[in-house]
């Protein structure tokens, strides 16, 4: 595992491959009646592999995914720091008020049972209110030590600065969707991070599953999580220059186009990947993917046929759609 030393409060080393815990709880990603004991098995495999940033979030399975992987980490050796956990929660700021996001921080402290959360996330930038009222509750948080240090998700740059302006101190971190299908935070926001001595957290790293090479036009996922419009067979024939591109890597790697793609996310600094994992293989592989260290020719060329990948159909699509349309 590699990991990168010096951030955050609580002195733990990051893994650059975490876990991420969407699906813990919820059962339409394949969660069965059972699925307590599986994540137990995969949260005590992952530790064992020396991943130690784990993510997780009120929203998720309404709340069960907290108290799985608390239970999974206290079963597997506690969540103390002293054991090696960067414990990373959210908070969905419906209303982004500083008492309410200091109550909700109370409530996820004891959904995952301990006396400090390491990273204390605000899910969404407030499409109306700005930050400056959550994040007093956050300072609120930080100075009674509840809160270790202070996160957001899915903000722009701009908005990133202005909560720390309005924090009065580092926002440790910003989770955002980061993949070969989603490049954006290559630009502004990595560069960033790594002048500042912050991170970016990348969720779906895999493009839920379309980078893993499993998948094309004549083999789509039964999941009906997936089954959307980013699956579709004009979107996954788009894809297949991507996917050889991949598998071209990964057979000079001895590795899998899924192991790849996760390689190219975590070559850019200051950058942690969080898939997910549904067994323990996943997480095994997941987490053999940051042994993976890709040349500079490879990550450009991996880079340069993602953008030679246009889907057709989709809410990312648009234009390409309203071109399509014209010419017919």
């Amino acid at each position: 595992m590699r990991y990168l030393e010096g951030l955050g409060s609580a002195g733990i080393p990051w893994s650059v491959i975490g876990l991420g815990t969407w699906q813990f709880g919820s059962t339409e990603w394949g969660y069965g009646e059972d699925f307590r004991a599986e994540a137990h098995r995969i949260v005590a495999r992952a530790r064992e592999l020396g991943i130690t940033f784990f993510d997780t979030a009120e929203l998720y399975g309404f709340g069960r995914s907290e108290q799985i992987l608390g239970d999974a980490l206290r079963a597997s050796g506690g969540t103390d720091p002293r054991d090696g956990v960067v414990l990373a929660t959210k908070f969905l700021p419906i209303l982004p008020l500083a008492p309410i996001l200091e109550q909700r921080a109370v409530t996820s402290a004891s959904a995952l049972g301990v006396r400090a959360i390491d990273l204390y996330q605000v899910h969404k930038p407030h499409p109306v209110l700005d930050d400056r009222s959550a994040m007093r509750g956050m300072a609120t948080l930080q100075r009674i030590g509840l809160v270790r240090d202070a996160g957001v998700s899915a903000y722009p740059l701009r908005r990133w600065r202005s909560a720390e302006a309005a924090l009065g101190g580092p926002v440790l971190s910003n989770q955002v969707e980061f993949s070969l299908l989603r490049r954006e935070p290559a630009a502004d926001l990595v560069p960033w991070a790594a002048e500042h001595g912050r991170v970016v957290i990348a969720y779906s790293p895999l493009a839920q599953g379309l980078l893993t090479g499993r998948y094309d036009e004549t083999h789509r996922p039964s999941n009906r999580v997936r089954r959307n419009t980013a699956w579709l067979p004009a979107n996954l024939r788009a894809l297949a220059p991507l996917t050889d591109a991949l598998r071209d890597v990964a057979t000079a790697h001895d590795a899998t186009p899924a192991q790849v793609a996760l390689a190219w996310v975590v070559h850019h600094p200051n950058t942690v990947a969080i898939p997910g994992a549904s067994s323990v293989a996943q997480v095994e592989s997941n987490a053999a993917a940051a042994e993976i260290r890709l040349r500079d020719d490879e990550h450009a060329g991996l880079t340069a046929a993602a953008e030679a990948v246009h889907r057709t159909v989709g809410p990312r699509a648009y234009p390409a759609l309203a071109r399509d349309l014209l010419r017919g």
